[in-house]
């Protein structure tokens, strides 16, 4: 390590304190390659602060040596946003340190909560004092909430909630410079200039560093009823959207769609998930109703609708859930998803969003296209349909991916399907999982120039130098090039 490294981890641990700071080695190998196995980067250090002073004298200390600053939540993320580059002078800044709730009101229904929290905390938090926090996925047990609001998280509650980009009322950021945004204000309603806290949503920490938040609470879902319906087609789904929509209106709280071949590389890669129905359609629905009300009989307007839908040759089979314990093993499966694909080969990942009403043709015709063009391919599908964003995933024997040069070809070839079947229909890239490294050829091959030139303007306005999570959503340099 050379004589100005070292300096720098002796000034990085005069800041936060020696047993905060992981000098290069074995120790960062969590901090230093994403979820997926997919990069590998490494760093001058990975340095845990344990306040938003902290963050912003560690991050002021980057700049001023010109250090890449890469922030990092539980290290979740489907696109690579959080690992570093290969680049000799990165520093990882963690927030796990971070995980106060400064303050609840029921009143208000708010939660002020620092950015290291995991989003189970923050929903138990929320249910201590009666009230819930509907933002929801798969990796909620270990994802931070600093890294569902820099990268704009979705999950199964947006239908009726809306995504994490709603849910957020204030923000404290630290921005590349070291200064601190203090915008944690717990107003509805605030009409006094630009929103600046809606730059910081889903900017995957090129901006700054999100350390700490105020998000909305609501009342807790009290009675509930949820069903499994078995499908022919995503045609068949948008219709009993339509009619549930029309007959039980914002009690409608998820619908989850899922391709048989997704639940087959589910039930054939994760032992301790048990598929508890019979696989005998193409397609299955998953519906969620809730209201804040207790003894409210949910299942019946449920089953009225299903069974008119039964009538009308929509649905093959309904099954509706009898008690919590059927209930939780079907979504069980759903939030499933992610570690079954990562077991079931190399994945080639998309979470396009179309307009509802083009959405069964989206994926008719990009399930055709790849199957043409690849046909070692399993594709296999999941979505919060109601939103319009249906995940294309192609799964590879990774036989088949031992040459970087062709696996590259290959993830091209199936992006480019996927991207233009996506344009085609009017929608857009990345609904929820964002940029990061995976997308951002992407996102520059199919996006409208204006566009990318605001962002890279908003860019070099905030970090002029490129220092703040450099690579990501641009190439490195972006706030430059």
């Amino acid at each position: 390590m050379s004589d100005s490294f070292q300096d720098a981890l002796s000034g990085l641990a005069a800041l936060v304190g020696g047993k905060h700071v992981i000098a290069s080695g074995a120790d960062q190998g969590p901090y230093v390659v994403d979820w997926r196995g997919r990069y590998q980067g490494r760093a001058v250090a990975v340095v845990k602060p344990g306040s938003t002073a902290e963050v912003a004298a560690v991050v002021k200390f980057c700049a001023d040596r010109q250090f890449a600053i890469v922030p990092q939540g539980g290290n979740t993320g489907m696109c690579g946003a959080a690992t570093p580059d290969d680049r000799a002078g990165n520093v990882v800044i963690r927030l796990d340190r971070m995980r106060a709730v400064r303050d609840v009101s029921p009143l208000a229904n708010t939660i002020t909560v620092e950015a290291g929290c995991i989003l189970a905390e923050v929903q138990s938090a929320a249910k201590a004092v009666d009230r819930y926090f509907p933002l929801s996925l798969g990796a909620e047990g270990s994802c931070q909430i600093g890294g569902n609001i820099s990268t704009n998280a979705g999950g199964t509650a947006v239908l009726r909630y809306g995504p994490t980009r709603d849910l957020v009322l204030g923000l404290e950021v630290v921005l590349p410079d070291g200064r601190i945004f203090n915008g944690l204000r717990a107003l509805r309603k605030d009409n006094t200039g630009y929103a600046l806290k809606q730059l910081f949503i889903g900017a995957e920490g090129t901006l700054g560093i999100v350390t700490a938040a105020v998000l909305k609470l609501f009342a807790p879902p009290r009675s509930s009823a949820l069903a499994l319906l078995k499908l022919q087609g995503v045609e068949q789904a948008l219709e009993i959207l339509q009619r549930l929509r029309g007959a039980v209106g914002d009690r409608l709280g998820s619908l989850e769609i899922m391709s048989r071949s997704q639940i087959e590389a589910i039930a054939a890669t994760v032992p301790h998930v048990t598929v508890p129905f019979a696989l005998t359609t193409p397609w299955y629905l998953i519906v969620e109703l809730t209201d804040t009300l207790t003894d409210v009989d949910l299942n019946e307007p449920l089953a009225t609708v299903l069974a008119d839908a039964m009538d009308a040759g929509l649905a093959e089979d309904v099954i509706l859930a009898s008690n919590l314990a059927q209930a939780k093993a079907i979504w069980a499966v759903r939030h499933s998803v992610s570690e079954g694909n990562k077991r079931s080969g190399y994945v080639v990942s998309h979470d396009s969003v179309v307009p509802l009403e083009r959405q069964a043709v989206f994926v008719n015709n990009v399930e055709a296209r790849i199957k043409a063009a690849v046909p070692h391919a399993n594709v296999v599908m999941h979505g919060h349909i109601g939103d319009g964003n249906i995940h294309v995933v192609a799964l590879i024997d990774r036989a088949h991916c031992q040459d970087p040069a062709a696996t590259a070809a290959l993830v091209a070839e199936i992006n480019e399907i996927v991207d233009d079947e996506t344009a085609a229909q009017g929608g857009a890239i990345s609904a929820e999982h964002g940029i990061g490294i995976t997308n951002r050829g992407r996102l520059a091959r199919v996006t409208d120039p204006l566009d990318i030139a605001l962002m890279r303007d908003i860019k070099k306005l905030l970090d002029p130098n490129g220092l703040m999570n450099p690579g990501k959503i641009f190439a490195a340099g972006g706030a430059r090039a």
